[in-house]
């Protein structure tokens, strides 16, 4: 008979989601050491986003001493959902171990999703001290993607706080109409987190359009 690793590992890759879904959810609440390659595998391959999100969950109830390294060998040598995936569980762990591995080429990586992933780590895992550094760094992809890449990176910016306004009101002059309407938008955010992305975007290419004293007057 199988043990019941087996089954949990034979669970793991079943062609329904639930069963997998199961599975990583009885390894995460009863977590051996032994699971831990299986999980990071099936992170690279796992098509269903609840899955994925529950394997990660499942690894980090593992030791961070065990887990941190394998995630971090992973963002060198895995395909772009393994490299997402890793950097999202690096984020959930939370441990500034990590932090050099967040490098200028993930957070320029090309495939949208892993720079994704890299912006929302770097904004958990970065040291006080560097929080300048990584606000220059993500700068440089304003204008980048649709909404929703946009939207991520607007969100990792105001998430570093004031420290961004200096590279944020250089953006704001880019000769790129694109990028200065990002820039704004993602300042009126950082002023008013409850502001809309949308609307901060509107209001941006208005001030762009037409000047910050006439935009402010047709906003009256």
């Amino acid at each position: 008979m199988n043990s019941p690793h087996t089954r949990l590992l034979e669970a793991l890759a079943a062609g329904n989601s639930s069963t997998r879904l199961k599975a990583a959810l009885a390894i995460g609440t009863r977590p051996e050491p032994g699971f831990l390659d299986p999980l990071v595998a099936r992170c690279a391959v796992e098509p269903d986003f609840f899955v994925r999100d529950m394997l990660t969950w499942a690894l980090t109830r593992l030791p961070p001493e065990l887990t941190v390294p394998r995630l971090r060998a992973e963002l060198r040598s895995g395909g772009g959902q393994a490299r997402s995936q890793a950097l999202h569980t690096l984020s959930k762990i939370g441990d500034a171990g990590a932090w050099p591995e967040i490098t200028p080429s993930l957070l320029r990586d090309p495939d949208d999703e892993v720079a994704r992933s890299a912006w929302r780590a770097a904004v958990v895992l970065v040291p006080d001290g560097e929080k300048a550094a990584l606000a220059a760094e993500l700068a440089t992809q304003l204008g980048r993607g649709d909404r929703e890449v946009r939207l991520s990176l607007s969100r990792a910016l105001v998430a570093l706080g004031e420290v961004v306004e200096p590279v944020l009101r250089t953006a704001m002059s880019h000769q790129d109409p694109v990028v200065r309407a990002h820039a704004g938008a993602t300042e009126r955010l950082l002023r008013d987190p409850d502001a809309g992305f949308d609307l901060a975007v509107d209001a941006a290419k208005r001030v762009n359009a037409l000047g910050p004293d006439r935009a402010e007057a047709a906003a009256c």
